[in-house]
C-alpha cells in the first residue's frame, strides 16, 4: 500500500511541475491558469472540505483532488505549449535526481 503511494506522489509532484511550467507558457489560456491557481490555494487553505486534523481523511480529499485537478488542467492546456513544460520538467528533474541519489549514497 505505502508503494503505491509512494508512486502516486512521484507522479503528482512531476505533473505539478509541468503544470507550474505550463501555467508560465504565454499561450496557456488565463483561465486555465487561475483554475490551477485556485486548486493551489485549496490544498494549502485551512479551509476544506474535510478538515485536515482528522487523521487520514483530512489529506485524502486534498490528494485525491490533486490526482483528478491536475491531469483534467493538463488536457486544457495547448499542445505546444504542454510540450515545452514537459521538456522543461524532464531538464528539471534530471539535474534533481543525481542530487538524490549521490544524497542516497553518503
Amino acid at each position: 500500500m505505502f508503494f503505491r503511494l509512494g508512486r502516486l506522489f512521484r507522479t503528482v509532484g512531476r505533473e505539478i511541475i509541468v503544470l507550474w511550467y505550463a501555467c508560465r507558457n504565454p499561450a496557456t489560456p488565463l483561465p486555465l491558469k487561475i483554475g490551477a491557481l485556485l486548486l493551489g490555494l485549496y490544498v494549502i487553505s485551512p479551509i476544506d472540505m474535510v478538515p485536515d486534523w482528522l487523521a487520514f481523511l483530512g489529506w485524502a480529499d486534498d490528494v485525491t483532488l490533486l490526482a483528478l485537478g491536475i491531469p483534467a488542467l493538463l488536457r486544457l492546456v495547448p499542445v505546444h505549449a504542454l510540450q515545452q513544460a514537459h521538456v522543461a520538467a524532464d531538464r528539471l528533474m534530471s539535474r534533481v535526481s543525481p542530487l538524490r541519489s549521490r544524497g542516497r549514497q553518503q
